[in-house]
């Protein structure tokens, strides 16, 4: 299908193109055997086909949700005459928190505590260890680590202001936490690189991966597989998200 094939951010103005005149059309036939065809009635019909196109082109499941109800929610916020600064308040606050998604087409994923333990097992000992979250968000996985491996020299990169400053702020001196995009940073240099993206950019980063680090080195992503590309490793984690860890040893 043609559509599974754009970019999220197209996928996403599709479903709702695609799901306006259908529910036009479901509003006519609802009319025609006499059922209530109001805005309300087409705005629930407008987020339930583009709930059930979502699925069908394979969005991830969040997505799913926000298109069920962005247009209904809008109609919710129209309806309570809402102050239009709350809007632009909104508006900076997502601009602030999301601003790296973009670029780099991540959204604000939360490495959990068996994460955390995972990573720091797999981190080799007894050397000096150079350890990068791309996409380091509220600075957890960091933090985790310098708790139970101290010795490690841990970095951290990412594009959204108010989480990067967070994670400036908690981690202070104990990790290097940079603003920037995690396509610019040179991953030559690191002995683990740790990812929690998305499913869009892996195959770009895993092409990153392969020209850039060392042999020897560690790859490892958060829930997230390369096309068709086995990891040498897979750790379930059990925690809330269903997360697994997939490990890639660079050679």
């Amino acid at each position: 299908m043609l559509l599974k094939q754009w970019p999220l951010s197209l996928r996403v103005l599709g479903v709702h193109f695609a799901a306006l005149p259908a529910s036009l059309a479901a509003m006519h036939i609802a009319g025609y055997f006499g059922l209530t065809t109001g805005l309300l009635q087409f705005v629930l019909v407008e987020g339930a086909v583009a709930a059930g196109l979502s699925r069908w082109i394979q969005l991830p499941h969040w997505w799913q949700a926000i298109n069920l109800l962005f247009l209904p929610a809008l109609w919710l916020a129209i309806q309570a005459h809402i102050e239009p600064a709350w809007y632009l308040a909104g508006f900076i606050l997502l601009l602030l928190t999301s601003l790296g998604a973009l670029t780099s087409r991540v959204p604000l994923y939360l490495s959990s505590e068996r994460a955390v333990r995972e990573v720091a097992r797999h981190i080799p000992e007894g050397k000096p260890v150079r350890v990068v979250d791309l996409g380091c968000g509220l600075g957890g996985l960091l933090a985790g680590l310098v708790e139970v491996r101290p010795e490690a020299e841990l970095h951290g990169i990412d594009a959204a202001p108010l989480p990067w400053l967070f994670s400036r702020l908690r981690l202070g001196r104990r990790a290097q936490i940079r603003f920037g995009n995690l396509w610019s940073e040179d991953l030559s240099g690191y002995d683990v690189v740790y990812a929690y993206l998305s499913p869009e950019p892996m195959p770009e980063l895993w092409a990153k991966v392969r020209r850039e680090m060392r042999p020897g080195s560690l790859f490892i992503s958060n829930t997230f597989s390369v096309p068709d590309t086995r990891p040498d490793e897979v750790v379930e984690l059990h925690d809330l998200s269903h997360a697994r860890l997939l490990l890639w040893q660079i050679r």
